[in-house]
């Protein structure tokens, strides 16, 4: 099995050369990007993402294309054979998943569920 088959979450090269450049702009020290779902959304779940400082307990850490990535706990389920990606076009950017276990996603792509 190869290192990225044993990954809960992969990111493409775009997420991961936009993890680095939003950590490195951040005035404050960063160690790595959180990922985590809420429920909210017309589909009730969606992604959500914050700076990390540190590891919390119980936290999964991955590392892809030299970020660290750290998935809050109660998201790990959700999250497992994920690929991040970052998208950029006229209307829109930001983070982008291709997530095995959504069953569906609201119209306007920004929720999704399970």
């Amino acid at each position: 099995m190869n290192v990225a088959a044993r990954q809960l979450i992969t990111l493409t090269d775009a997420a991961a050369a936009r993890v680095k450049a939003l950590i490195a702009n951040s005035s404050e020290p960063v160690a790595g990007l959180r990922v985590g779902v809420s429920t909210k959304g017309c589909s009730g779940m969606s992604y959500v993402f914050e700076y990390a400082r540190e590891k919390k307990p119980l936290e999964e850490e991955v590392t892809v294309k030299g970020v660290r990535v750290f998935i809050d706990p109660m998201a790990t389920m959700y999250l497992i054979g994920a690929e991040m990606d970052y998208v950029e076009d006229k209307l829109r950017s930001g983070f982008v998943f291709k997530n095995p276990n959504e069953k569906s996603r609201c119209g306007c792509g920004e929720s999704f569920s399970v």
